[in-house]
């Protein structure tokens, strides 16, 4: 690929530095004292307590005033605004070295270190007088900088959501807000590991490489292991293997990683992502319920000191309890029709009626899960749970005690999507060996999404399985809502891309 004219200059500069005798790759570590938004948020001014001050960081703004010049140096919290009087910024003997590196070889992106001590100029800035200078890294390629003409229209701004998301690095440098939202969104699992660590639940690791794949209704992505010469499937989820360990003897474990879906992409989806599922022994999805919205008030507390997040312009509130409703009588209230009574085919009958596209591989259980997201999921704008579902929507959730053809199932709907998904879980073992010979006659007739029949999980539970609460959630969708975010690749530092067109 052919180099830009400023590419070009910039080589010449790094051979140039290098003629100087300067290294513009030293090896030696520099000894960072303090960060910028630190420095800006305790100073005074004393000065004599804030000498011997070191920083490091990329230049992003160099205004040259003659003997004496300006930058814009920006740490990982921050920016501040350097002084360098060229005469100062190194021993005598290295002078002019420095001062030709200063002048005409350092260019925007580049990394130093500085040295100083910190004052207020008399326009009010906090600054750091440079008294040592260091280049730590040459920048090869200019940044997309944002600039404003004299009329505020801003020029060559760093905008365009293919170009940031694939050069993710820039889009951290020169966008700011940016680097917040993965700041907030590490806060946020950190915040609910705490939650969970402090009832004594145990974070634990499960395959990510599978030979069956189980735990939810999705399509996987397929591997081949070569030396043992068999298929592999990357998880789908990790829920048969966090049961496993309850039936031999963990009370509560959870774990924070990464799923894979062989599927579509869109502003709420990656085939890619980020979920946790916990089970906790001798529970159900009414103690569940209960607990979600005490994790959920937790966090948002933790993150924003409310439970109020605005979102899309409008207030969500994450104060329990939320809204509780079935899925038949959300269905109901939302078009006007009991649904649950009808059979597949009057059911294929409703959806053509309601321009619900389908095809012939959907089972009863799909069928009323397409109208349900037709025609309820977008009402569902502060946090509603949809619970009691039928029973051939949840191969995996114990039939409900009291309402026959369901199951003890509820999801969390924030803002018209799914956030959380639990179950009062499964644990007749001869159970769920009926309903995933059910999910086989499904794959048969070509649904993609059918579970498979795990032998080996259902031997486990024949070994006796204690009662359990099960709840699956969604990481990168919860971030979505508690930084305004309205696309999902807004919240993942590498969000999966089309491949680029030659």
């Amino acid at each position: 690929m052919a180099l830009s004219e400023q590419e070009l200059v910039r080589r010449e500069s790094l051979q140039k530095i290098r003629e100087l005798g300067i290294d513009p790759f030293p090896p030696e570590p520099f000894p960072v004292t303090h960060h910028a938004t630190d420095i800006k948020a305790a100073f005074h001014d004393d000065t004599e307590q804030w000498q011997n001050i070191a920083i490091a960081g990329r230049v992003m703004m160099i205004r040259n005033m003659g003997k004496a010049s300006f930058a814009e140096l920006q740490d990982a919290t921050g920016k501040i605004q350097i002084y360098v009087a060229r005469d100062e910024i190194c021993p005598d003997e290295d002078k002019t070295l420095y001062n030709k590196l200063f002048a005409k070889l350092l260019d925007i992106g580049d990394y130093i270190g500085v040295k100083g001590y910190v004052f207020r100029t008399r326009m009010g800035e906090i600054t750091l007088h440079v008294k040592e200078l260091k280049l730590l890294s040459k920048a090869l390629h200019p940044l997309p900088i944002v600039k404003k003409d004299a009329d505020g229209n801003v020029h060559d701004a760093f905008t365009d959501p293919e170009q940031r998301y694939r050069q993710r690095y820039l889009d951290l440098t020169v966008n700011d807000g940016i680097k917040q939202i993965f700041v907030l969104r590490s806060k946020l699992v950190s915040a609910m590991r705490r939650f969970f660590d402090a009832r004594g639940w145990l974070e634990v690791e499960t395959p990510i490489l599978q030979p069956i794949h189980g735990g939810a209704a999705a399509r996987p992505f397929k591997t081949h292991h070569n030396t043992l010469d068999i298929p592999l499937y990357l998880r789908i989820a990790n829920e048969l293997y966090l049961k496993r360990l309850v039936i031999g003897g963990f009370d509560g474990v959870y774990e924070i990683g990464k799923m894979f879906r062989n599927e579509g992409m869109d502003r709420t989806h990656n085939p890619e992502f980020t979920g946790m599922e916990i089970y906790v022994a001798y529970k159900d999805y009414n103690w569940m319920m209960e607990m979600v919205e005490q994790m959920l008030e937790y966090i948002t507390t933790e993150l924003f000191g409310t439970t109020k997040v605005s979102y899309n312009g409008q207030e969500l509130d994450f104060q329990g309890p939320f809204r509780r409703l079935s899925m038949y009588d959300s269905i109901k209230e939302y078009t006007g029709v009991d649904i649950s009574e009808m059979d597949e085919p009057a059911l294929r009958t409703r959806c053509r009626e309601w321009h619900i596209p389908i095809d012939d591989s959907m089972g009863r259980g799909k069928l009323i899960d397409e109208i349900f997201g037709a025609m309820v999921e977008k009402n569902l704008i502060q946090p509603t749970y949809i619970t009691d579902y039928p029973l051939e929507m949840t191969p995996l959730a114990k039939k409900h005690r009291s309402i026959p053809g369901l199951v003890e199932r509820f999801e969390l709907f924030v803002n018209g999507k799914e956030i959380a998904n639990a179950y009062t879980e499964l644990n007749d073992p001869m159970d769920q060996r009926e309903r995933f010979e059910e999910q086989l006659k499904l794959a048969q007739r070509g649904d993609e999404e059918a579970m498979a029949l795990d032998e080996d999980f259902l031997l486990a539970m024949e070994y006796g399985m204690p009662p359990m609460s099960g709840l699956g959630v969604g990481i990168d969708r919860l971030v979505m809502l508690m930084t305004d975010q309205q696309s999902i690749q807004e919240v993942l530092l590498f969000p999966q891309m089309k491949p680029l067109k030659k």
